[in-house]
């Protein structure tokens, strides 16, 4: 059986605001992602993008790497952005420490995927928090999150 092509992250975006809400979840660490990367996860917690964040999560979770100057600290918009999350996610956006990165992670994410047109979706986390990186797919493997930050890291995609 021939391989299957993972979809290619693409860089991106823009965005303007919402007031903070609550604070974002704990930092989680990925190795395999770089050198003194702190991923922090705020996943909208709806249907298949989540479930690949948690399987990508428990695959690739190492141990926190040493504070330090090099660390680069990810927020992940995984699945759909309604209205009223919204608030949530900008809030986890701002409490980030700089250096901070966007993922935006899969369909419902990018752009608001099947439920675009629904009343209360948001047509993408980039409506309301910038994106560097997106990564396509409903829903992207597990691979593609690794994929999507090399490439954000500068290390090249998938």
């Amino acid at each position: 059986m021939p391989a299957v092509d993972l979809p290619a992250p693409r860089r991106g975006g823009a965005a303007a605001g919402w007031d903070p809400g609550a604070g974002p979840e704990e930092p989680s660490h990925v190795s395999g992602a770089g050198p003194g990367v702190s991923l922090r996860v705020f996943d909208a917690g709806l249907a298949c993008c989540a479930v690949e964040v948690a399987a990508a999560l428990r695959r690739f979770a190492g141990p926190a790497p040493a504070p330090g100057a090099g660390a680069v600290h990810v927020l992940v918009v995984a699945g759909t952005v309604t209205d009223k999350l919204a608030p949530l996610v900008l809030a986890a956006y701002r409490e980030l420490p700089e250096p901070r990165r966007v993922l935006s992670f899969g369909a419902c994410a990018n752009s608001g995927g099947p439920y675009w047109d629904s009343y209360c979706v948001t047509k993408g986390a980039d409506q309301i928090i910038p994106v560097d990186v997106y990564v396509p797919g409903c829903p992207p493997r597990p691979e593609a999150l690794l994929g999507g930050l090399r490439l954000l890291l500068g290390e090249g995609g998938p």
